[in-house]
């Protein structure tokens, strides 16, 4: 008998076509640009990795990032913002492809949700892919969790030994990944819930803290070897001494941010459940029967709450909570922190569910665990988390569909909260994916402008930007190609280090001094010894690229209250330095000569 159209239609979708999106979607906006920020400063890092152009605490603290990031401008077309975009994008591809093949095949979810989740999951990626840092410690992180619940619901231990080398190297990529060594602790909880000896649970803890630590002591022995093991401890104690200066990196800042964020947002949790109300005094005033009365009441009243919700104003006139101004942060964060928290939730329900096999609650702890850790050790609040639902987005809409289709009678009536579940999650893939079709990161927020190429910088070829960006970088690009500067070492300043990539001038010490984590006294030994290097090889001085806003008199410099910009101004008067190139963004300073001994 053939196989029914409707079904070979299907298995070729969750075969063949969802997979095909989900690599291709995550690239959509690669040719999208251009950001003085994140960007360009992590491909520079890429490019000229190394002690020689880079803080070392920034080289050491994100090591394995750094190198992947340096090998990835060895590849084809590495040298351009468009090829480095189109690679480091696939990282998303890879987390989504991996995410819904473990959930389909493994899992055993349908089809259908795991790609929806993992298409809106992709769309809450707000952060730029140059930050590598985040993105491969994501995948570490899921592979660590993939593989801890095939060694612990499988009784793997050479799985479990595998999680660990993934959290253990995931310290390199970014060293505070530290806090992640506490998805081991899912090794006691399963135990508890398989009502294991602790003699095995002690064993099978064993197995994974020996792959953290040998892979931990592998990477470090080959940091040491390349750059000396001193010089990567005094590296990471500039990270730990960087909050001095950069007090939202401290710790009980970075975790009053992320709790804060939940506890705020329960003020709409509390709001929206009051629109049960109606549904709830219905199913108690009619316990049996009518269930269409029952039902209409619970859908209006469910309208009537995605109408407030859209409809909520503040004093300004701007939307509460879902804003429709898709390139912007506000239109995805609400609803994101509030689809956290329902996350938190639904796990938690499932792990003390009774009927709930052992495997669902290993999983559901494990989806838990990741959206708790993933935003510990960021300054950013819950804004990672929401980066990092390849997961918890598919599990979601999986366990509301289960919940929702379920006809038993209930005790309480779930028919208003079901109603609630739907408007919420329609209103929650709405918005995610509108950021996703939209937003686009550039200097902290989204960017409004794509209409203009940059035609006369083979970096930039093939990028799109606001008319104002082209017309800055062609002014200064034309200058740098004519006067041959490409390769020279340049100093920024004024929030622009994405210029040393875009240009193809390394860095002098740090292409971004100007970060509080950058503190004066580490500027002050990077600028002495980028003397002594220039003395020590007779090179020519470096150039000085300053944002436009810090200059006020074109002629003459000042004394500024930022102490890092007045070495840079001490070092430009001491060395004979003039304006030699101007536009409405960038001043360049030049002293043509050498270094004499």
């Amino acid at each position: 008998m053939n196989e029914p159209t409707f079904s070979r239609l299907g298995r070729i979708c969750c075969k063949y076509i969802f997979p095909f999106i989900l690599l291709l979607y995550p690239l959509r906006h690669i040719y999208w640009g251009l950001d003085f920020w994140d960007t360009g400063y992590n491909y520079a890092n890429f490019r000229y990795m190394g002690l020689e152009h880079m803080d070392s605490m920034w080289l050491f603290a994100t090591y394995l990032s750094n190198l992947a990031g340096h090998f990835l401008t060895l590849l084809p077309g590495g040298h351009s913002l468009l090829f480095m975009n189109l690679y480091t994008g696939l990282s998303v591809s890879f987390l989504a492809l991996l995410s819904y093949y473990f959930l389909t095949k493994r899992m055993k979810f349908p089809a259908w949700a795991v790609f929806v989740g993992e298409l809106v999951a992709v769309s809450l990626c707000w952060c730029p892919t140059a930050l590598l840092y985040n993105y491969l410690t994501y995948i570490l992180f899921l592979a660590g969790i993939l593989l801890l619940y095939e060694g612990l619901s499988r009784e793997k231990n050479s799985f479990l030994v595998l999680a660990g080398v993934m959290l253990g190297s995931n310290v390199f990529v970014r060293f505070s990944n530290l806090p992640e060594a506490g998805l081991i602790a899912a090794v006691w909880a399963y135990g508890f819930i398989a009502r294991k000896k602790i003699k095995k649970v002690l064993r099978e803890t064993g197995f994974c803290v020996l792959g953290y630590m040998g892979a931990a002591l592998a990477w470090l022995g080959l940091i040491s070897l390349r750059y000396g093991f001193f010089n990567y401890v005094n590296g990471i104690k500039r990270l730990f001494a960087m909050t001095e200066t950069a007090t939202d990196y401290k710790a009980a800042s970075m975790l009053y941010k992320m709790f804060s964020g939940y506890v705020d947002n329960f003020y709409w949790v509390n709001r929206i459940l009051v629109f049960a109300l109606p549904g709830i005094a219905v199913c108690f005033i009619l316990p049996k029967g009518r269930k269409w009365v029952k039902g209409a009441v619970c859908a209006v009243s469910a309208a009537a709450c995605a109408v407030w919700l859209y409809g909520s104003r503040d004093a300004a006139g701007n939307r509460n909570f879902c804003d429709l101004r898709f390139d912007e942060y506000s239109s995805m964060l609400k609803p994101g922190i509030l689809f956290l928290i329902l996350t938190l939730f639904i796990c938690l329900v499932r792990i003390f569910a009774k009927k709930a096999e052992k495997k669902e609650k290993l999983f559901a702890g494990l989806v838990f665990l990741s959206v708790l850790i993933t935003s510990i050790g960021s300054n950013n609040g819950l804004l990672p988390s929401i980066n990092n639902l390849f997961l918890a987005v598919p599990y979601v809409l999986w366990n509301i569909y289960r919940f929702c289709t379920d006809s038993k009678e209930c005790r309480f009536p779930l028919l208003p909260l079901k109603a609630l579940s739907i408007m919420f999650i329609f209103v929650f893939l709405f918005q995610g994916l509108g950021f996703g079709v939209r937003f686009v990161f550039a200097e902290a927020t989204g960017i409004k402008k794509i209409d203009t190429k940059v035609e006369n910088n083979d970096i930039l070829k093939g990028i799109y930007m606001s008319g104002e960006k082209a017309e800055w970088m062609e002014g200064l690009s034309a200058y740098v190609t004519e006067k041959g500067l490409a390769g020279r070492e340049v100093i920024l300043y004024g929030n622009i280090p994405a210029v040393s990539f875009y240009l193809g001038m390394p860095a002098a010490f740090n292409p971004w001094s100007d970060l509080t984590s950058f503190g004066v006294s580490s500027m002050e030994i990077s600028m002495q010894e980028m003397l002594g290097g220039l003395l020590e090889k007779g090179e020519e001085y470096p150039v000085v690229i300053l944002n436009r806003d810090l200059v006020l008199d074109m002629e003459e410099f000042w004394r500024s209250e930022d102490v890092k910009l007045d070495m840079i101004l001490q070092f430009m008067k001491d060395y004979g330095y003039s304006a030699v190139y101007s536009n409405d963004k960038f001043v360049l300073y030049e002293n043509g000569g050498k270094i004499e001994n």
